[in-house]
């Protein structure tokens, strides 16, 4: 059946490329398989249906995102710095995809939950758990920018959901246009939904 140590391992990395890549609902356990390496029996020693792998994937991606999440979210990094470090990096990682697999892929997250929102309440209610732990990291920079005099008060939790759909939106809209443009101007929108002048571009 393969290597138990790495078979494992190797579904939750197929599963997400071929998802990301193309879509949930064309992505067949055969594939999966045949993507990962692995027979279809361990498949099923590990998981019992796609929806279950996907799942699972998410988790591992939560799990494998949270140190560099929690660092560019620091307590010790000033709160606009992390908004800013944030949108650098979704830029950096949409243009590595682009170059590994030849087209903007956008945001995995959102690409599987607007395919499966109707279909899947298993995974509608992970990608919902995973997109309020993501908001959570964005408010607590908002409240921190608030704290620090850097904006006027404002509803943190709210302008959070505005900020992550915002930036959320962006990703899509690259996905759909097969186009990195639109990404370079997410932190100067950031900046305008919070009210902050974006910092004039330096003279030659």
């Amino acid at each position: 059946m393969g290597r138990v140590s790495d078979a494992k391992a190797r579904l939750l990395e197929a599963v997400r490329e071929l998802i990301w890549t193309g879509s949930y609902g064309r992505t067949t356990i055969d594939q999966i398989c045949e993507k990962a390496g692995v027979k279809k029996g361990s498949f099923y020693y590990f998981f019992e249906s796609k929806a279950e792998l996907a799942e699972a994937s998410l988790n591992l991606e939560v799990e494998q995102a949270r140190p560099l999440w929690d660092g560019m979210f620091s307590p010790a990094v000033p709160p606009l710095e992390r908004l800013a470090r944030m949108c650098d990096r979704i830029c950096e990682e949409q243009a590595e995809k682009r170059a590994q697999f030849g087209k903007v892929l956008g945001c995995p997250l959102f690409a599987l939950g607007a395919e499966v929102c109707t279909q899947e309440t298993r995974l509608r209610e992970k990608i919902q758990e995973i997109c309020e732990l993501w908001r959570k990291y964005l408010e607590s920079a908002v409240r921190d920018a608030v704290a620090a005099g850097l904006i006027a008060p404002v509803d943190a939790p709210a302008t959070a959901q505005v900020l992550f759909a915002y930036s959320e939106g962006l990703m899509t809209h690259a996905r759909i246009q097969n186009s990195l443009d639109g990404l370079t101007t997410m932190y100067a929108g950031c900046l305008q939904i919070l009210g902050v002048k974006p910092p004039a571009a330096p003279t030659v």
